[in-house]
């Protein structure tokens, strides 16, 4: 589907969400809040969906998280993990599906090589000051970066 144009997607979308709603109540996701030598986060913005987001996705059958993660870095912005991300929280978000549960990892700098990556998914991706996140950054996300770089506790709630 990745391959669709984006007047098709936001069509589809909306059944996509209903189908896992339904057929899926109980849904396990990642995102990795990765880190360059400057202390800047990775940000990704998807063709499909406006906003800018920490690079992550769904967790697929017989896949572990951190196999999820790694996959998605890869996928999403060519970056390859050298080192194990450390955890940094769980969360559940009741908005998009009955039950979605996330975890965040931290991939810090010296612990992955970047490569260039370029898929119909990702629109754009960079790296950004925390301080000076781009226009567009979601509510989550923002929240996320805060509570690492603050050194905060994470939420219960994305």
């Amino acid at each position: 589907m990745a391959n669709l144009p984006l007047p098709v997607w936001r069509v589809i979308r909306p059944l996509t969400r209903l189908y896992f709603r339904l057929s899926r109540p109980l849904t396990a996701g990642v995102r990795g809040l990765v880190r360059d030598e400057r202390g800047h986060v990775l940000l990704v913005r998807h063709s499909y969906v406006d906003g800018w987001y920490l690079p992550g996705g769904g967790v697929e059958r017989s896949e572990t998280m951190l196999t999820a993660l790694t996959r998605e870095l890869d996928e999403e912005a060519g970056i390859i993990l050298r080192g194990r991300p450390r955890l940094f929280g769980l969360y559940a978000n009741f908005r998009e599906f009955k039950s979605d549960h996330v975890a965040l990892f931290l991939v810090e700098h010296g612990t992955y090589e970047r490569v260039t990556r370029s898929s119909l998914e990702i629109a754009e991706y960079d790296f950004f000051a925390p301080g000076a996140l781009p226009e567009g950054t979601t509510p989550g996300t923002r929240a996320r970066i805060g509570e690492v770089m603050e050194g905060l506790e994470p939420a219960d709630l994305w």
